[in-house]
C-alpha cells in the first residue's frame, strides 16, 4: 500500500512522535511494581504455558516466557542512563515529540523526603529534549507507587491524596518551567481493572470488611481506586493550573473500538453502548471541564455480541494474541471529537512485533485514518506510537517487542532502527 504525502491534510505542527513509561525502560527502579515482580515471577513463569500456550508464536517465545527473569524489569533498557542516545534515535526518526513518565518512587523515595537528584535528572532529560527539538510530553503517573504510598493503601484510600497533591505540588515547583503539555494518568481505567478486578497488576493491601464476600469486595476495591484517580486527575489539574495557566493537562486512557458484532442484533448493539460507556466515555464524561485535551491510547477494535461476550475475528493478530484493527481509531477519533470537542492526541498506539512483519502496515493505516479523521474536522494534533524502544511489558515482561528501536539486552542493550521505523522516518522527511 502506498500512502500519499499531502501536506495539506496535516496541520503544520501537528506533532509526530513516541511514548515510554518510565518504569518500563529506565531500569533500577523500586517503586510497588518491582516489589510485586520478584514476588510473582517464579509463579508467572510455572504458568506461562497455561497462560500463553494458545498463541501462534508460543514455540519462538516459550523459553523467554518460561523463565522467571523474564518477568523482572531489573536494569531496564538502560534508559535513565542512555536518554540523550534514544532522544537522537527519536530525531533520527523525524521525530519532534516525545512522551515520558517522571517515577514518582525516585522523586519521594521515603514519605516526606525529596531527592534532589532524581529532579535534577527529570531537569536535565526535559531540557535535553528542548536541546534536540523534541516537544516533552510529560506524564504524571504511569502505574507505578512509591513503595511507602502503597503501604498506605495507595489509591484505594481516600486520605491518601494528600501525599498525591503533595507530589503534584512538587512537580509544580521543579519541572513544569519548560514544559507546555502534561498528562496526568494513564489509563486508569486498565489499571483499576487489572490491579482489582483481574488480579493481573499489583493492587494494595486493604482489610476487607467481614460484612462482604470477596467477590463483592473486588469491585468495591475497583470503583474505589477508579473514583480516588478521577480525583487525583482533579486535583492535579488544579494545582498545575494554579502554577502554570498556560499547560496545556489532558489524560490518557484506553479507548476500544467497540462495535456489535452482528450490526442489526438488539442485544449486540445494546452491549455495544453499555461497554463503550463505560469503557470509554464514564470518566471522560465526569471530568471534560478538567480537560485541555483528550489523550486517546488505541490498541483494539473489540466486537461484542450476545450478554457481554467478546468475539473478534482470528486474524490477523499480533505477538500478544490482540486482533489488529488500525483502521479503528477512525471512527473513535469521530466519537471522541463528536462527544467533547477537545483538541486530540493519540498518545499511544503501537502493536508487539517482534519480526517487524505487521508494523508499517499498522502506522500506514493509522496514517490514512487520521487523515481522514482531519479531512471531516476532528481537531487531532499528534500521534505518538508506542513505544520507541523495546521495553518491559508489565506482567508479560520482556517477550512482547513494541519499539520502533530494537533493544538487544543480551548484547549490552544494543539500539537497531527496525525497518518499519525507517520507512516511518522516510515518510516524515516527506511530509516536510
Amino acid at each position: 500500500m502506498k500512502i500519499e504525502k499531502n501536506a495539506d491534510i496535516f496541520p503544520r505542527h501537528f506533532f509526530w512522535g513516541a511514548s515510554t513509561s518510565a518504569h518500563q525502560v529506565e531500569g533500577r527502579n523500586q517503586n510497588q511494581w518491582s516489589v510485586w515482580e520478584l514476588e510473582n515471577a517464579s509463579q508467572l513463569a510455572q504458568t506461562a504455558h497455561i497462560r500463553l500456550s494458545w498463541m501462534p508464536g508460543w514455540e519462538q517465545i516459550k523459553d523467554q516466557a518460561e523463565e522467571p527473569s523474564n518477568y523482572i524489569s531489573g536494569e531496564g533498557v538502560d534508559h535513565y542512563n542512555r536518554y540523550k542516545e534514544d532522544f537522537a534515535l527519536a530525531k533520527q526518526l523525524n521525530l519532534n515529540a516525545f512522551r515520558f513518565s517522571i517515577e514518582w518512587s525516585r522523586i519521594e523515595p521515603m514519605e516526606g523526603q525529596w531527592n534532589d537528584e532524581a529532579i535534577k535528572h527529570y531537569q536535565d532529560y526535559i531540557k535535553e529534549l528542548r536541546s534536540q527539538n523534541l516537544e516533552p510530553f510529560l506524564n504524571l503517573w504511569h502505574w507505578t507507587l512509591p513503595v511507602w504510598f502503597s503501604e498506605k493503601g495507595g489509591f484505594e484510600n481516600k486520605e491518601n491524596l494528600k501525599y498525591w497533591k503533595r507530589f503534584i505540588e512538587k512537580v509544580a515547583a521543579d519541572l513544569i518551567y519548560d514544559v507546555e503539555y502534561i498528562i496526568t494518568l494513564n489509563e486508569p481505567n486498565v489499571d483499576a481493572t487489572f490491579s482489582y478486578l483481574f488480579d493481573l497488576h499489583p493492587g494494595n493491601e486493604v482489610k476487607r470488611s467481614k460484612l462482604v464476600t470477596p467477590a463483592v469486595w473486588k469491585y468495591i476495591r475497583f470503583f474505589r481506586v477508579y473514583l480516588n484517580l478521577m480525583q487525583a486527575h482533579r486535583s492535579a489539574y488544579k494545582i498545575l493550573k494554579g502554577k502554570k495557566p498556560t499547560l496545556k493537562i489532558g489524560l490518557a486512557n484506553q479507548l476500544a473500538n467497540i462495535q456489535a458484532k452482528r450490526p442489526h442484533n438488539y442485544l449486540d448493539q445494546t452491549t455495544t453502548q453499555v461497554m463503550r460507556y463505560f469503557w470509554n466515555w464514564w470518566l471522560l464524561n465526569r471530568i471534560r471541564r478538567q480537560l485541555d485535551f483528550i489523550g486517546v491510547n488505541y490498541y483494539f477494535s473489540d466486537y461484542y455480541t450476545g450478554l457481554g461476550k467478546r468475539k473478534n475475528p482470528k486474524v490477523p493478530t499480533n505477538d500478544m494474541g490482540w486482533y489488529m484493527e488500525p483502521e479503528g481509531i477512525y471512527p473513535l477519533l469521530l466519537r471522541v471529537w463528536a462527544r467533547y470537542k477537545k483538541p486530540i492526541f493519540i498518545t499511544e498506539s503501537g502493536l508487539a512485533d517482534a519480526k517487524d512483519e505487521y508494523r508499517q502496515w499498522w502506522i500506514e493505516e493509522t496514517i490514512v485514518s487520521m487523515e481522514k479523521a482531519l479531512s471531516e474536522g476532528v481537531d487531532l494534533r499528534g500521534y505518538f506510537y508506542w513505544s520507541l524502544l523495546d521495553n518491559f511489558e508489565w506482567q508479560d515482561g520482556w517477550w512482547p517487542q513494541f519499539g520502533l528501536v530494537h533493544v538487544d539486552r543480551k548484547k549490552g542493550m544494543k539500539r537497531t532502527i527496525r525497518p518499519s521505523a525507517k520507512w516511518f522516518a522516510d515518510w516524515l522527511a516527506n511530509l516536510k
